[in-house]
C-alpha cells in the first residue's frame, strides 16, 4: 500500500491538467477550472508550507534498498501527458474557432455532462488563461525528459514546442547545469532582477544560447546554418502544427489566443528558473555544490506536483537520475512550495523582503569566500 501511494501522489499535476482540459470542453464559466485550480494550490501550498507541520520525505528505498518508485508506471505517466496536452490545445481550438466564427459544432452532452456551446469573450479569455498555466505547469515533464538520451529526449522537444520553446531541452542540459551561477548562465537571476526582466532575458537568452552553439557546430561540421541539421531550426519547426492549426481555426484571433496560452506557459517555466537559483552565486570554474540551488523540502503539494523538482541540489548533482530517485542533500531551503513564492515574486517589492534575509544567511553561512565578494 504504501509503494502504491508514494506513486500515485506524483498524479497530482496531471489530475489537474485533466480537470483543466475537461473544464474548457464542458464550456461556459468552467473554462475558468484552471485559473480557480491555480487559486486554491497557491492557498493550499502557503498553508502546508506556512503551518511547518508538513515534511514531504523523498521516494526512497524499502528495507532491502529497493525504490519505492515504480520505473515503468512513472515514465508512462509521463509519456501520456503529450496526447494530454495536445488534447489540451485541440479543446482550445475549438473554442476559439467557436468565438471566431459563431458556428458551432460538437456533442450536446458527455456522460451525462452537459456541453456549453458558443463562446463569449470573457469565457474565452478564461480558456487562454487556463489553458497556458497548465500547458506552463506540464512543462516539468518535458524537462524531466530532456535529461534523458534517445526518443524521450526527441518527445520532450515536442512537448515543449506545444508552447514555443523547444530549444529549452538544449539551453538547459548545455548551458545551465555547465553554468549555473554564473553569468553566462540566463536561467540564473542575479539578485535585484524582477521576474518580468528574467523571462525576457532568460527566455531569449536560452533560445540565443542554442543558435550560437548550433551555428558553431554546423560551422565545424562544413554544414550551411540554413539547414534541417540545424536544431535551433528545427525546434521551433516543431511549433508549426500548433501555429497553422491556431490560424485555420480562427486567423489573427486564433494566433493572438495561442501566442496568449504560450506567454503564459512559457512565463511558468522562467519562474521556475527563478525559484530555483535566485541570487545564489558560484565561482566561475569553480564546481557546481548544493549550495547553489534553493531545495524546497517543506512542502508536499510542490513536491508532489512538481515531481521532486524541488530537489534541485541533487538533481544538479545528479543530472540524469529520475524524479522519484532524488534526496535530500542540506541544501539552503526557502521554507515555501512554489505555488506559495509564486504568488509572491508577482510582486517584486514583496518577493525582496522575502528573499533578503534567506540571501543574507546564505552570504554568512554557505558562501565561499570568493562568492561572497562576488555578491558585495
Amino acid at each position: 500500500m504504501h509503494k502504491f501511494l508514494v506513486n500515485i501522489r506524483y498524479f497530482e499535476t496531471p489530475i489537474l491538467i485533466f480537470a483543466t482540459l475537461v473544464g474548457i470542453v464542458i464550456g461556459g464559466p468552467w473554462v475558468w477550472t484552471g485559473v480557480v485550480l491555480l487559486i486554491a494550490s497557491i492557498i493550499i501550498d502557503w498553508a502546508t508550507s506556512a503551518s511547518k507541520l508538513f515534511h514531504c520525505e523523498p521516494a526512497g528505498r524499502d528495507e532491502n534498498g529497493d525504490l519505492y518508485g515504480i520505473d515503468w508506471f512513472l515514465k508512462v505517466m509521463m509519456w501520456i501527458q503529450y496526447p494530454v496536452f495536445v488534447m489540451l490545445q485541440l479543446a482550445l481550438v475549438w473554442r476559439v474557432y467557436e468565438f471566431s466564427t459563431g458556428n458551432v459544432f460538437g456533442p450536446n452532452e458527455i456522460f451525462g455532462i452537459t456541453i456549453h456551446h458558443g463562446v463569449t469573450g470573457w469565457e474565452m479569455i478564461g480558456a487562454t488563461i487556463s489553458a497556458g498555466i497548465y500547458m506552463g505547469l506540464g512543462i516539468m515533464f518535458g524537462h524531466e525528459l530532456a535529461h534523458t538520451k534517445g526518443p524521450t529526449f526527441v518527445l520532450a522537444r515536442w512537448m515543449m514546442a506545444l508552447s514555443g520553446i523547444s530549444h529549452f531541452c538544449y539551453a538547459h542540459v548545455y548551458n545551465h547545469h555547465l553554468e549555473l551561477g554564473c553569468e553566462d548562465d540566463p536561467a540564473t537571476a542575479p539578485r535585484g532582477r524582477n521576474i518580468y526582466k528574467h523571462y525576457l532575458l532568460s527566455h531569449f537568452g536560452q533560445s540565443r544560447f542554442l543558435y550560437v552553439m548550433e551555428k558553431q557546430r554546423l560551422s565545424r561540421k562544413g554544414v550551411p546554418f540554413i539547414s534541417w541539421q540545424n536544431r535551433w531550426i528545427r525546434g521551433y519547426a516543431m511549433s508549426l502544427p500548433t501555429i497553422f492549426m491556431f490560424w485555420f481555426a480562427a486567423g489573427w484571433i486564433g494566433l493572438a489566443v495561442m501566442i496568449g496560452s504560450w506567454v503564459i506557459s512559457a512565463f511558468e517555466l522562467e519562474v521556475l528558473n527563478y525559484l530555483e537559483h535566485y541570487g545564489l552565486i558560484r565561482e566561475k570554474g569553480q564546481p557546481i555544490d548544493y549550495h547553489h540551488s534553493w531545495d524546497v523540502a517543506e512542502s508536499p503539494f510542490t513536491q508532489w506536483g512538481f515531481i521532486e523538482i524541488g530537489r534541485q541540489a541533487d538533481h544538479h548533482d545528479r543530472g540524469e537520475t529520475h524524479f522519484w530517485e532524488l534526496e535530500d542533500c542540506g541544501a539552503p531551503d526557502t521554507g515555501y512550495g512554489y505555488y506559495a513564492m509564486l504568488a509572491l515574486l508577482l510582486v517584486p517589492p514583496m518577493w525582496e523582503r522575502f528573499i533578503k534575509p534567506k540571501l543574507a544567511d546564505w552570504d554568512e553561512n554557505r558562501a565561499s569566500e570568493a562568492e561572497r565578494k562576488i555578491a558585495a
